[in-house]
């Protein structure tokens, strides 16, 4: 038996039908819908149906222009860095209540692309006779509170007077760059700078756990020496498996997919661009595709912290902290209805055997 469909047909327009109904909506001023409907032999009903199609069509083509101009200011804020993913996720970051394939499909009809990542080219390299120190992460690239857990690694960007060397300290709570050095090598005292950056700015704990890979720079005596000087301890991961410092790398591939992976004409041009990106970028909306990304310091929100900025994790965590020590405060109309907590007295000094209990 052959299967009956259930339910309305869609309505079919062929295109004698939808030059009528179009000469009725450009003639029905003159003549009236109903006097060239009975001429053209249509129903009337079937034009007023149509008619509301139109303007549904209209409207939802006004709207994806809409939706697309947004998705195009996204794109070019990002340098055209940013692909469906993170434009979808930027959007939504916005308040835009809109579908991911919507977003492919306008972004694909109006030829709006990302770009791809390059194939990576390792920088770690032992020492002679490294000294190697027990992985404190593994893999576990998350921190209850900022200051507990840190990870680096070193990257080069290219330029035409040579390498330009960066390396990077990253909260684990937060996804925050707290320490950053840029030169144009890549010994030990590098990261050594970038580790004082991060602890002059304040907030490390003592005993906070530093990873990073077995690179010649991290195993040397002078970073084991600043690592002890600083009270805090040592980690690594193995080596030729970027999985277990993939916290430090992910920010890495982010940062060279929005600044543009090229050759520089300086290193002072990288420098600033380099800088800009991690101190002084506004732009909101840096993801890494991996649960582990990171992002730069202030605005730019990152997948391993749910998609919230640096800045809006660390309030987050204050938040935390305050009300686990003194309670959840009441907020909205429970400000004004709920009683605060009550205040101990304060007791006065007793008065000494004898004595009135007041001053003279």
């Amino acid at each position: 038996m052959p299967i009956r469909e259930v339910g309305p047909k869609p309505a079919v327009v062929n295109l004698r039908v939808l030059i009528r109904f179009r000469f009725v909506e450009d003639h029905h001023g003159a003549f009236g819908v109903k006097r060239i409907c009975r001429a053209l032999g249509i129903a009337r009903s079937s034009f007023y149906a149509w008619r509301a199609r139109e303007q549904d069509r209209r409207a939802r083509e006004r709207a994806e222009d809409l939706l697309a101009a947004e998705i195009a200011v996204i794109h070019l804020a990002s340098r055209g860095a940013y692909g469906v993913p993170r434009v979808h996720a930027e959007l939504r970051r916005q308040g835009r209540a809109v579908n991911r394939k919507k977003v492919e499909r306008i972004m694909r009809e109006r030829g709006i692309t990302g770009v791809t990542r390059r194939r990576r080219r390792g920088l770690t390299r032992q020492a002679r006779k490294p000294v190697f120190a027990p992985d404190l992460v593994g893999r576990d690239f998350t921190a209850p509170r900022p200051g507990m857990r840190l990870v680096g690694d070193m990257t080069f960007l290219p330029t035409e007077e040579g390498w330009l060397y960066l390396t990077t300290c990253i909260d684990l709570a937060t996804r925050e760059v707290v320490g950053y050095a840029m030169a144009d090598h890549h010994r030990a005292e590098l990261p050594v700078a970038a580790l004082r950056m991060a602890a002059g700015r304040g907030g490390l704990e003592r005993g906070c756990a530093f990873h990073t890979d077995r690179g010649s720079e991290y195993t040397s005596s002078e970073f084991r020496s600043e690592i002890g000087k600083l009270d805090m301890r040592q980690s690594m991961g193995r080596v030729g498996s970027c999985y277990d410092n993939a916290a430090a790398e992910s920010f890495f591939a982010v940062l060279k997919e929005e600044i543009g992976t090229r050759v520089w004409p300086d290193r002072a041009t990288a420098r600033a661009e380099v800088f800009s990106f991690i101190e002084t970028s506004t732009t909101a909306g840096a993801y890494a595709n991996t649960p582990s990304g990171a992002t730069s310091r202030h605005s730019r929100p990152a997948s391993g912290t749910g998609k919230v900025t640096p800045s809006q994790r660390r309030r987050r965590v204050s938040n935390r902290r305050v009300e686990l020590h003194y309670g959840a405060f009441p907020t909205g109309p429970d400000l004004l209805t709920t009683r605060p907590a009550r205040i101990p007295p304060t007791y006065r000094r007793r008065s000494r055997p004898g004595g009135s209990g007041r001053r003279g």
